[in-house]
């Protein structure tokens, strides 16, 4: 087990909105822990490396543009090559649904998990560069 973690933190935008309600596609969940899984091997390993696969996916509660994510992603195990990380989205901030105020956001007392998910990257042995 190693102690390299990443956040990223956003705002998601209209663009972001795919369906009614404002509600995001899912799949942009998964391109945040992309790009976490990018931090953690370019920390690990000096190199972007590959995403292998995701072994687990889960949805757990509604995205919605206005909304403010944190994702996190750690390295839970490392191979020769293989990097198997977690990850999870939680939602920190929200519109207020003030008709009157459209502006206005609320802080969450307790953030929201809207997305877990776990997966596997690969750094290839010839672009390793950092020593652990």
């Amino acid at each position: 087990m190693t102690d390299i973690t990443s956040l990223i933190r956003l705002r998601i935008s209209a663009h972001d909105a795919h369906y009614a309600g404002e509600l995001v596609d899912g799949a942009r969940m998964l391109q945040l822990f992309g790009d976490v899984a990018t931090e953690l091997l370019i920390r690990s390993d000096g190199d972007e490396g590959l995403f292998v696969a995701y072994d687990s996916v889960e949805f757990l509660a509604p995205v919605r543009a206005g909304d403010f994510i944190e994702a996190t992603g750690r390295i839970v195990a490392m191979g020769k090559t293989s990097r198997k990380m977690e990850f999870e989205a939680r939602k920190v901030i929200v519109p207020a649904g003030i008709a009157s105020q459209p502006s206005a956001c609320d802080v969450l007392a307790e953030p929201i998990v809207v997305c877990r998910a776990s997966g596997t990257c690969v750094v290839p042995a010839e672009c390793q560069r950092n020593v652990r």
